[in-house]
C-alpha cells in the first residue's frame, strides 16, 4: 500500500486535530484500527496507535464515553474535564502525522491541530450545554449521535478525498465559530436570569438558544 501523499497527511492531521476536540478516544481507536487492519499506511508517528494495547485502551474508553455523552448534565461535566485532556492531545496527534522526520511540519501542526482542537471542545461543550437547558432528552442524544458519525466521517474523507475535506472543513470552522457565539450568548443571558431571580429582582425570561426569539424580543 503506498504512503500518503502530502495533502491526504495536511488533510489527515487537520482532521485528527479537530475530531479529537469532539471524540479523542474515537480518533485515536479509529486511526489505530486502520493501521492495524492494513486499511491506511500510518505515518511513522501514528503506528503506535496500532499497538493491540492501546486499541484495547481506546475501545474502553469509547464505550464509556458514548454512554456518558448521552446523558444530560453528565456530558457537560464530562466534556469539563476533558478540556485539559483533548486540546492537548489533538495538538500532539495531528503533530505525529509529519513525525520527527519533519520537525517543522511538526510544530506547525501541533499549532493547527491544537487551535483545531480547542475550536471543536468549545462549540461541542458550549452547545451541549445549551441544549442540555431543555427539559427533553432526545436533542441531547441527537446530537450525540451526529457527533458520533462526523468523527469517522472526517476521518475517512480526509484521506480518500483530501481536498474534498479541505474544502468542507473550513465550512465546518465558520459554524463552529456561529456555535461557539450563539451557545455563549444563550448561556450568558440564562446565568444572568439566575442571577436576577435569586437577588429577587423579576425574572425576565430567556430568548432558546437555537429558537425564534420571542415576540416583546424582537420588539425591543
Amino acid at each position: 500500500m503506498d504512503a500518503l501523499d502530502l495533502p491526504q497527511l495536511l488533510a489527515l492531521s487537520a482532521a485528527i486535530g479537530w475530531a479529537s476536540g469532539v471524540r479523542l478516544y474515537l480518533v485515536v481507536l479509529l486511526t489505530g484500527l486502520a493501521g492495524y487492519l492494513g486499511w491506511v499506511p500510518l505515518p511513522n508517528g501514528l503506528q503506535m496507535l496500532a499497538h493491540p494495547v492501546v486499541i484495547a485502551a481506546s475501545g474502553f474508553m469509547v464505550f464509556i464515553e458514548f454512554f456518558a455523552d448521552k446523558i444530560p448534565g453528565l456530558d457537560s461535566l464530562w466534556d469539563m474535564v476533558h478540556t485539559v485532556i483533548r486540546i492537548p492531545a489533538g495538538a500532539a496527534l495531528a503533530a505525529s502525522v509529519f513525525g520527527a522526520d519533519h520537525a517543522l511540519m511538526a510544530v506547525v501542526a501541533a499549532l493547527l491541530g491544537g487551535s483545531f482542537a480547542a475550536t471543536a471542545h468549545v462549540a461541542k461543550s458550549t452547545t451541549r450545554a445549551a441544549i442540555n437547558t431543555s427539559p427533553e432528552p432526545f436533542s441531547n442524544v441527537g446530537a450525540s449521535l451526529v457527533e458520533d458519525g462526523l468523527v469517522p466521517a472526517s476521518l475517512w474523507l480526509a484521506v480518500a478525498h483530501p481536498f474534498v475535506f479541505l474544502l468542507l472543513f473550513l465550512a465546518v470552522l465558520a459554524l463552529s465559530v456561529w456555535l461557539i457565539r450563539k451557545s455563549w450568548r444563550f448561556l450568558r443571558a440564562l446565568f444572568s436570569r439566575l442571577a436576577r431571580i435569586f437577588s429577587g429582582k423579576p425574572d425576565p425570561g430567556v430568548t432558546p438558544a437555537f429558537g425564534a426569539p420571542r415576540r416583546e424580543d424582537r420588539q425591543i
